[in-house]
């Protein structure tokens, strides 16, 4: 379903000529991997491994400076610019900052993603009823963020991710700001959705999380994968 082939990214500087700054940084280095339709894979790595370039070359917001990135049999990078958002539409993000709009209800942050698709109002009512009772927010759906809990956030954001119909689901860092009583709901809730059928990739820094799940673990360090693990755990 995903596959890279020696993916490395390197950004490059302008410099000074007295400048200490590197001209260049490695950010990824010849990274392979594949994951298949369905599985439930962790990605783990300190601050600066590589975790969050990885997931940025798999959405195209990045380019990669040498290898090949795949979405079922398409090359990511060789996608029409125009085509860009259908690739979009198949992977649903959840980040650790929720980046709801304050201003809108978690029914109508989930139901403004159907709206831009252009999809009919019944549909989008019927369509944010179902995800918001499968996050457990069916009656918090009339709620603002600002009256909200972190861990009530970040299920509408998961909402938002899902009310599309993804094939995979991108979770970074999602309990990156919530207790270990709302980590451990968010991560049951991500299980519940990879059980339903849809793959998922978690990037944290969790390890308890990790240790808890006993699935497959793509462990990074200083942009390289040095551990690919069917039943992994924490270890850097």
């Amino acid at each position: 379903m995903i596959k890279f082939e020696k993916v490395s990214k390197i950004y490059l500087f302008e410099t000074e000529p007295q400048s200490r700054r590197p001209p260049k940084s490695v950010a990824v280095e010849g990274v392979s991997f594949e994951i298949q339709t369905g599985e439930f894979v962790s990605l783990v790595g300190r601050s600066g491994a590589g975790k969050t370039t990885l997931l940025k070359l798999l959405l195209a917001e990045e380019k990669p400076t040498a290898g090949q990135i795949y979405f079922g049999k398409e090359n990511v990078h060789e996608i029409e610019r125009a085509k860009i958002p259908n690739l979009r539409r198949k992977i649903g993000v959840v980040f650790q900052d929720y980046k709801l709009l304050s201003a809108k209800t978690a029914y109508e942050n989930v139901a403004y993603v159907m709206a831009v698709m252009g999809a009919p109002n019944q549909v989008i009512e019927s369509d944010v009823h179902d995800v918001l009772e499968i996050v457990g927010l069916s009656e918090r759906g009339h709620h603002f963020p600002a009256q909200l809990s972190g861990g009530e956030k970040q299920r509408v954001a998961i909402a938002r991710a899902l009310i599309h119909r993804p094939e995979v689901i991108i979770a970074d860092e999602p309990t990156g700001n919530l207790d270990p009583y709302n980590t451990h709901d968010i991560i049951q809730l991500l299980i519940k959705i990879h059980d339903l059928g849809t793959t998922v990739i978690l990037a944290t820094h969790n390890k308890e999380v990790i240790n808890h799940l006993g699935k497959r673990v793509l462990t990074l360090e200083q942009g390289r994968l040095i551990r690919d693990e069917q039943r992994g755990k924490f270890i850097l």
